[in-house]
């Protein structure tokens, strides 16, 4: 299986290098042809006697088109390792440290361009030439010549070469995209491409009305000068004449960078160009010179991507996930592909209405972002690149656990498995209530709670106060000892202390989520009042509707699930409302808020705690019906959306001062 997909990745890569080097004609992303390699290099690693000879790690690139004139590059252009989260930038140092102890680094703007080599003998540009594979590049002079801050003439006697990007202003391409238009040409797709379009013309007056620019960042053969430093290498450049980017910085440690990092991700957008992350080299040339190189890249430079806010990648299977109201959900896998700084190897597709809603097929090629920075979901179908070997999506009838006839409600665009026995249900209903949202029982992870499930410990939720009597048992269980079962059993029994808001979103009661059992707890206060409470009277309660209150009533008139509250009882659990009594704050009272963004003094659950505490209420999404919209860092659409409509934002140090009033 990895021998076979091994060889499928290879294949990938290959065939799209050929498209992309030899055809001018690239069919995937560079994102994609990123996930992929990295996937390749990470199989390849783990299982280094599957490596193929035509293994794209083992060369630097690809072919060369023919319409140029090839050249030879006498210090091949390598390309940089990529990273994606701060645990991998932080990764990359603690690598260095283990051969340089107090390493400094010199973080730059990632260009989103195409790589030059520009070559100078006796002052003058003689040569222009693309990166090509890394070894043989094309020879653009006559468009390099074109570019106007590519000075033709440098005041330096001998041969010099210096590497940097060309791109594509912003503004120039939105020009060149409306006289395309205009024309009823093909858009590019963005300045990058267009960049690369234009400097692989054989007519320079095409590249010349374009209005292309460089940043140089690379002097090869440093040690024919008397440069100490990359960041000095980078000063002697700008000397000759060549254009330096200016959003430069020398860091003394990691945390350093990682603050550029986060001031570039912030700059990124009001930018006259593009960028698609930060460059991090280690300043020091002797450092450099120790580090040494891999075959395809240097080990004293890594390449930080931002997090993509949108990514392709191939859906690979449709499976379906019981829930434990017996909801089916169908769930698509993917070829794992980073989205927003981490991995995502699956994500739900909610009902058949959403999928056929947009036209998902298995072996499709879709678009992955990250809602609200948070959940994964598919955006669209790139329907152009279906190739035949798509597989319609067809509804199961029965439960894919226990087999029983699937049933779909009237109202409803979902699909349940009615039988309450359904060990899927269980566990996922047992795995709820131990959550950190709910009861918040340490230790218990998803596949503890299907183990101990499946070895008859844990068959429902009194279980989990009984657990104490199988001590001995579970100590002997693989992976446990004294003092990890011991550390289980103490947060079982600190679970008994929760407040009953806490229960109540733990029963899984349906439609009860954290709000809602938080304002039914808080009206009723204790579990006898709940249920004893009448449906008018619960409906009458603010934000309780018909549905929400029916569906309680129905919960606690079933008998087995009034044996497991009486069962709680009897083993000490609380069963009382702790919380704060909701005061009548005007600043809070009465106001709907917004957190879109990463706090750094609190987390989002803790900011919504104490906004409902003073009696406002928190919401997801951004309407007119907003009151206040509290931003933290990298607040995304929502703070967007909140300029456009006019309502007020908050930002985390107002957030705190309106709370300490």
């Amino acid at each position: 299986m990895i021998e076979k997909r091994i060889n499928e990745l290879i294949d990938i890569l290959n065939e799209a290098s050929r498209n992309y080097y030899e055809l001018d004609n690239p069919t995937i992303t560079d994102q994609e042809y990123d996930d992929f390699y990295r996937e390749l290099e990470e199989l390849e690693k783990e299982h280094p006697e599957y490596i193929k000879d035509n293994s794209p790690t083992k060369r630097v690139g690809g072919k060369v088109i023919d319409e140029f004139k090839k050249v030879t590059h006498e210090v091949p252009m390598m390309s940089l390792g990529d990273i994606f989260n701060e645990e991998e930038v932080r990764q990359f140092d603690e690598r260095i440290k283990k051969t340089i102890p107090n390493p400094s680094y010199v973080c730059e703007l990632k260009i989103d361009g195409l790589s030059v080599s520009l070559l100078y003998q006796n002052g003058k540009l003689v040569r222009g030439a693309t990166r090509g594979n890394g070894v043989v590049g094309e020879d653009i002079t006559h468009n390099v010549e074109t570019i106007k801050n590519v000075p033709l003439n440098i005041d330096y006697k001998g041969e010099i070469e210096v590497r940097g990007e060309i791109y594509m202003p912003k503004k120039s391409f939105i020009k060149l995209n409306q006289e395309r238009e205009k024309k009823g040409l093909n858009l590019f797709a963005n300045p990058r491409n267009a960049a690369a379009g234009s400097v692989r013309q054989l007519d320079s007056s095409i590249a010349a009305k374009r209005n292309l620019s460089t940043f140089i960042y690379h002097l090869p053969k440093v040690d024919d000068f008397d440069i100490k430093k990359h960041s000095e290498a980078l000063d002697y450049m700008k000397k000759l004449g060549f254009t330096i980017n200016p959003n430069i910085k020398i860091a003394k440690n990691i945390d350093e960078v990682i603050d550029y990092i986060n001031e570039g991700n912030k700059l990124r957008e009001s930018l006259p160009y593009e960028i698609d992350g930060i460059v991090i080299k280690v300043d020091n040339l002797d450092d450099q010179r120790k580090l040494g190189y891999t075959a395809r890249t240097p080990k004293w430079a890594i390449a930080y991507k931002f997090p993509a806010e949108e990514v392709l990648t191939k859906l690979t299977n449709i499976e379906f996930c019981v829930g434990r109201t017996g909801k089916i959900t169908p769930r698509a896998d993917l070829n794992p592909v980073h989205v927003a700084g981490s991995v995502v190897r699956s994500v739900t597709l909610h009902n058949q209405d959403y999928i056929n809603e947009k036209d998902i097929m298995i072996n499709d090629i879709v678009s992955i972002h990250k809602a609200g920075d948070v959940i994964p979901e598919v955006v669209r179908v790139i329907k152009e690149r279906r190739d035949g070997t798509q597989i319609p999506f067809k509804m199961i009838d029965t439960c894919p656990i226990c087999g029983t006839k699937l049933v779909k409600k009237d109202e409803e665009v979902a699909y349940y498995c009615p039988n309450i026995n359904c060990d899927a249900r269980n566990i996922e209903g047992l795995i709820h209530y131990a959550s950190r949202h709910t009861m918040n029982i340490e230790g218990f992870g998803d596949e503890i709670v299907e183990d101990f499930y499946n070895m008859g410990y844990l068959k429902s939720i009194p279980d989990f106060y009984n657990l104490y009597k199988k001590k001995k048992e579970l100590m002997e269980l693989e992976g446990f000892g004294e003092k990890s079962i011991n550390n289980l059993l103490d947060s079982i029994e600190n679970s008994k202390n929760n407040s009953l808001e806490q229960l109540l979103f733990a029963l899984g009661i349906k439609h009860v989520g954290k709000k809602v059992a938080k304002i039914i707890a808080s009206h009723y206060k204790n579990i006898d009042n709940i249920i004893n409470a009448s449906l008018e009277e619960m409906t009458n309660i603010d934000d309780i509707g018909e549905i929400i209150a029916l569906s309680v009533k129905e919960y606690f008139e079933n008998e087995s699930n009034l044996k497991v509250i009486n069962s709680l009882k009897e083993l000490g659990m609380n069963m009382t409302y702790l919380g704060s009594e909701i005061s009548e704050d005007e600043r809070f009272n009465g106001k709907t808020f917004v957190l879109t963004g990463t706090l750094s003094k609190m987390t989002r659950d803790e900011a919504s705690f104490e906004i409902e505490k003073r009696g406002g209420k928190t919401t997801s999404s951004v309407t007119k019906k907003t009151d206040v919209v509290i931003v933290g860092e990298n607040p995304g659409s929502k703070y967007d959306k909140a300029k456009e409509l006019g309502i007020t934002i908050w930002n985390e140090e107002m957030l705190s001062e309106n709370f300490s009033k």
